[in-house]
């Protein structure tokens, strides 16, 4: 059976306009019970780290930064010379992925990659003068705005004993 979209839209052809059940509405008005979801540890972790993530690309947004290309150019600038396998190694970051991180970087001239003297399969990185300059303001920035709340928000020991407990399932989870 075919309806047209005229007799569809009309009323008076016997189509009638939606309306919404009282439990709906209810429904849209009360939260959402979260059960043992909150509970979770795990769960409660992903929930910090996205608002967490949201702060970040606020607090840089003139600068286009991730948090994970922030890492990147803090851990060149600690790290010069480094091969991308270590760097990416280190924050966990998936081959594939950090490679399509560096062409970005690297499109944007923060960074520089150069074939290893040692082995020539191999790329060493380092920050260019420009991803100096950037990183230098998004570190600014970063503890100006976002550690700057976080700090506020945990004070200075709960923050302390958070990175404790984090830097502990890290290391031995």
């Amino acid at each position: 059976m075919t309806v047209s979209k005229t007799a569809a839209a009309d009323p008076a052809r016997g189509a009638r306009p939606a309306r919404k059940e009282p439990a709906e509405t209810a429904a849209e008005t009360t939260p959402l019970q979260m059960g043992e979801l909150s509970e979770l540890l795990g769960y409660s972790l992903k929930r910090a780290q996205l608002k967490i993530f949201e702060d970040f690309l606020r607090c840089v947004a003139p600068l286009q930064l991730t948090p994970a290309q922030f890492s990147v150019l803090l851990l060149l600038d600690q790290n010069p010379g480094r091969n991308q396998t270590e760097i990416a190694n280190t924050l966990g970051i998936l081959r594939p992925n950090f490679v399509a991180m560096l062409d970005g970087l690297e499109s944007r001239d923060l960074c520089v990659r150069m074939r290893s003297t040692n082995d020539r399969r191999s790329h060493i990185l380092m920050l260019t003068d420009k991803g100096r300059a950037v990183l230098s303001r998004a570190k600014k920035l970063v503890a100006a705005k976002h550690e700057a709340r976080l700090n506020e928000l945990l004070g200075s020991a709960n923050r302390a004993a958070l990175l404790e407990m984090l830097a502990t399932i890290a290391r031995e989870f």
